[in-house]
């Protein structure tokens, strides 16, 4: 009977170096690109020592996923500590660089099973830590003139943010700018505790 083969420490700066790589690569030039034969030019490794760390590329993906789910999070729960609003929560919405990387991992979770599953799982996690922090702020003022619940809120500015970001990965602009200001002031208008409306 043969040993297992042996997988890389978690904590390597060789693994922290292929994924850092992998995400610029599937940025830049989509996810199709991410290979073990590229990632390990990148790094100036050998492909099979890119499979030292991840025994197949989905696992590398998904562990690119949940890298950076887990940075968000802690980054939304130190933002929330500070300033518990609806502002809080619509600022954390993507665009730029990250827009076009969650939009490859959408893309890849389509043919991949795996991912799609690691993706709802995160997901679900942030949208109730989303919406656990809207009621929180709905429980502290009557947040809305007219008897919103806090999913309707929850799930219109994540679409608002959502059709930005594609929009933005294609190059279109119209009417962000003016849509972003009117989410701005109807934030703070309804959805910061204290404020006067």
């Amino acid at each position: 009977m043969t040993a297992p083969r042996r997988i890389g420490t978690v904590d390597s700066k060789t693994r922290a170096k292929l994924l850092d790589a992998a995400e610029v690569v599937m940025v830049d030039e989509g996810y199709p690109a991410v290979t073990s034969r590229r990632l390990g030019q990148e790094v100036g490794v050998s492909s099979k020592l890119v499979h030292y760390y991840f025994r197949t590329m989905d696992e590398l993906f998904a562990e690119l996923f949940r890298r950076r789910a887990e940075e968000g999070f802690a980054r939304f729960e130190q933002a929330l500590a500070a300033d518990t609003s609806l502002r809080t929560i619509w600022s954390f919405r993507d665009d730029g660089p990250g827009a076009i990387y969650h939009l490859e991992l959408a893309a890849l979770a389509n043919h991949h099973k795996a991912i799609r599953q690691e993706m709802a799982r995160y997901s679900e996690r942030f949208r109730t830590m989303q919406l656990d922090a809207i009621e929180k702020v709905f429980a502290e003022q009557d947040a809305l003139p007219l008897a919103v619940p806090a999913e309707v809120v929850l799930l219109v500015m994540t679409g608002v943010s959502q059709v930005m970001a594609i929009e933005q990965s294609l190059g279109i602009t119209a009417g962000h700018d003016t849509t972003v200001r009117f989410f701005d002031e109807l934030v703070v208008r309804f959805g910061t505790p204290g404020h006067d409306h």
